[in-house]
């Protein structure tokens, strides 16, 4: 335990960090690996790997750097926040021009790259820079008028939006365009803007439907209950089976039929092999964590950190409200992953990356300090700051 009196970088870390929300990382990062051990076997038969736990291993493997991510990205200060994440954007944005190029094609879509033996997919990392540089921008346009600062959040969406659209990657879009419109409602806007930029988007998922035909394919199937729902219908029966308290760890029998049983439909094993109390244990650290960070943007005086701080942590609800969705057959598949439960390592990291900005984002500063002593005055504040605070 780190005394309040010991000067150096980790203690001020440890005194100033969340540790609510940094608990609820953590935890889903073990419910994750726990989740991997149930769901991973299944699959391994099917692709013909002898290893029944070969992606458990992988999963371990990329649990390590994950969360080294976290706990490192959640050391930054805003200024390093937002350079870091300015880069991470330029890089992600030229790897996903370079896709069609020299990308890793898989199940009609293009959307990794090879270095080495990985597979990384660059949109999962573009997610939280994109967040933040947004944010950053929304932030500005309050602070230097005479810069078009909304237009370049407009056009970096639309930049971004283009790119995941040819790989394509429709749900990924999807999901951009919600976190940046619900920033764009944050930061204040025009109602006018909203509306026109609103009808953009629903005209823009009518082309799809019209243009993309796994797209309409999947929507119709949704509507209809016709088709080929196989995998959905075999997710919720697992959720079905799985009754209250479930089959127990490794008992589950309706994943041997799910084809991405590790992947996007891991909660639906959750469910029925840790039963529905297990899902609503999932549902509630989800909640918690959005909830959370939307307290700590409503709290910040800093426009930029209450923009950024709400847009990761809705990024964050929204694609585990999407994935679990789909588990219920609340709405059409869309291959999104379930934030620190699914496998995938460009995606476990990525998200680690995301919430180590939440992180460092809501680390007590000297505007909170100053508002405490408002409160409850300057003696009471000074022994509780950090050490060189």
């Amino acid at each position: 335990m780190y005394s309040r009196a010991r000067k150096g970088l980790v203690s001020e870390w440890w005194w100033t960090v969340d540790k609510l929300l940094l608990i609820a990382a953590l935890l889903l990062l073990a419910c994750g690996f726990l989740l991997s051990l149930s769901a991973s076997p299944s699959v391994t038969p099917r692709l013909r790997i002898d290893d029944s736990f070969h992606f458990v291993k992988r999963h371990a493997v990329f649990l390590a750097p994950a969360l080294i991510i976290l706990i490192s990205a959640s050391f930054m200060n805003l200024r390093q926040v937002r350079r870091f994440s300015l880069l991470l954007l330029v890089g992600s944005i030229a790897a996903l021009m370079l896709l069609p190029f020299i990308g890793f094609s898989a199940k009609g879509a293009v959307r990794w790259l090879a270095v080495g033996p990985l597979l990384v997919q660059p949109s999962e990392f573009l997610k939280p820079a994109f967040v933040v540089i947004t944010a950053w921008l929304f932030a500005e346009s309050a602070k230097q008028p005479p810069i078009p600062c909304n237009l370049f959040a407009i056009g970096l969406f639309a930049l971004c939006a283009g790119l995941l659209v040819i790989q394509p990657d429709l749900g990924q879009t999807v999901l951009l365009a919600m976190i940046w419109g619900a920033m764009f409602f944050m930061a204040g806007m025009p109602w006018i803007w909203i509306a026109a930029l609103g009808g953009i988007g629903i005209g823009g998922l009518g082309v799809a439907y019209l243009t993309m035909s796994h797209v309409s394919g999947r929507i119709d199937r949704f509507v209809t209950g016709t088709g080929d729902n196989f995998q959905v219908d075999r997710g919720l029966e697992a959720i079905t089976n799985g009754g209250w308290l479930g089959q127990g760890p490794g008992e589950g029998s309706v994943k041997f039929g799910l084809p991405d049983s590790h992947t996007d439909f891991i909660f639906s094993v959750a469910a029925e092999e840790f039963g529905i109390a297990m899902a609503m244990l999932l549902v509630t650290v989800f909640a918690f964590v959005v909830i959370r960070g939307l307290y700590h943007g409503l709290n910040e005086r800093d426009r930029f950190a209450q923009l950024a701080v709400s847009g990761l942590v809705l990024q964050f609800g929204f694609q585990a409200l999407i994935n679990m969705c789909v588990n219920l057959r609340l709405m059409p598949a869309k291959g999104m992953t379930l934030p620190f439960i699914s496998y995938g390592g460009s995606s476990l990291m990525a998200v680690a990356l995301g919430m180590g900005l939440v992180l460092a984002l809501t680390r007590k500063r000297a505007d909170h300090y100053a508002r405490r002593e408002a409160r409850i005055g300057p003696m009471a504040v000074k022994a509780a700051l950090p050490a060189g605070a």
